[in-house]
């Protein structure tokens, strides 16, 4: 059994078992109640590409982790904005599709074209590294996009991420008034905009208070992750001399940077001072506890929903938003008076 069935046992159109199936107010009780005896009779329940047939939407919203390299669902930053993005767009009306990039996607996600098959209303970007051309594709076609991260251009899209470079100013600007001024910093690859934005940041900021920028305390990692921070603080100490404080692009690249340091028998904050990025509920429980620049990721995701939303229904423009950073005090950046 299927609409068309329906229709024809009715003697009226597809569409007009559609918009009742849809609510819609134009058509008369007569026909109606012979409808809906027709599919109670036949226990025929609507698709949702049958209540999509009158309103042209499917209340379903795109989630992609862009990029041959991404963050997945083991990041607990973008976990927790997604959390939040999913309720608030549930209280919308609204369900999630998750498209994979692996395996038979992994040359390039086709996102376009995967969005059209099922028909989704929008889509939420969460970035990622090393990007497929196909992004860009979606970014700038007729589907509304919101990019967490990542500054999508097209003219159905926006952007909602933290202000990268006055988080950047507020680490230095800490790290001076707390007496450190040989500064380094530990971020993803070159190829990460977010990493290179906190680190271009970190260097005008460093520049600002008119210290001097040291590149070989300037290093790139793998990724985001704590495996990429253990690594990357293994080449500083390496490097023969330590700077007396390092930023970290994320929270984990910190986490890991501290264990490298404690297997050199090195004192954070005594030796070196440590500021992570993100504040994810496992900086309240390491060894020192980890002074971090706070995301507040509720509000992101919450943010984002309400954004794609009006791009759905027309009810703003595309719009781009950055949301203030705070820094949380902990004790892996203490006094050194």
């Amino acid at each position: 059994m299927n609409i068309k069935k329906i229709a024809e046992m009715a003697g009226v159109s597809v569409s007009t078992v559609s918009k009742i199936i849809n609510n819609y107010s134009d058509i008369s009780e007569e026909t109606k109640t012979k409808v809906l005896e027709i599919m109670r009779q036949t226990g025929y329940v609507p698709s949702n590409s049958a209540k999509t047939l009158a309103t042209k939407k499917s209340n379903l919203i795109g989630v992609i982790f862009a990029g041959k390299l991404n963050i997945d669902f083991t990041h607990p930053f973008f976990v927790e904005v997604l959390n939040s993005f999913k309720k608030q767009m549930g209280f919308l009306g609204y369900d999630l599709l998750f498209f994979s990039n692996e395996k038979s996607h992994a040359i390039d996600g086709d996102y376009l074209a995967r969005c059209r098959h099922f028909q989704v209303d929008g889509c939420i970007i969460i970035t990622g590294q090393q990007l497929e051309p196909s992004i860009s594709e979606l970014d700038h076609s007729d589907i509304p996009c919101i990019g967490v991260d990542i500054q999508l251009a097209g003219k159905s899209s926006g952007y909602i991420m933290s202000e990268n470079y006055k988080m950047s100013f507020k680490v230095v600007e800490h790290f001076y008034l707390q007496g450190y001024r040989e500064l380094g910093y530990i971020g993803s690859t070159s190829e990460s905009d977010i990493s290179n934005m906190r680190k271009n940041g970190y260097i005008e900021a460093i520049e600002s208070f008119g210290l001097a920028v040291n590149e070989k305390w300037f290093v790139n990692g793998d990724n985001f992750f704590e495996p990429s921070g253990y690594e990357a603080m293994k080449k500083i100490i390496n490097s023969g001399q330590l700077p007396q404080a390092v930023f970290c692009a994320s929270d984990l690249i910190a986490i890991g940077a501290m264990r490298a340091l404690k297997e050199h028998h090195l004192s954070v904050p005594d030796d070196i001072g440590i500021i992570g990025c993100d504040d994810i509920d496992a900086c309240k429980y390491t060894t020192p506890t980890l002074t971090t620049i706070r995301q507040n990721k509720d509000k992101i995701g919450r943010i984002a929903a309400s954004l794609l939303y009006d791009l759905i229904n027309n009810q703003s423009e595309t719009s781009n938003v950055v949301v203030e950073p705070e820094l949380i005090i902990r004790e892996s950046c203490g006094s050194r008076h």
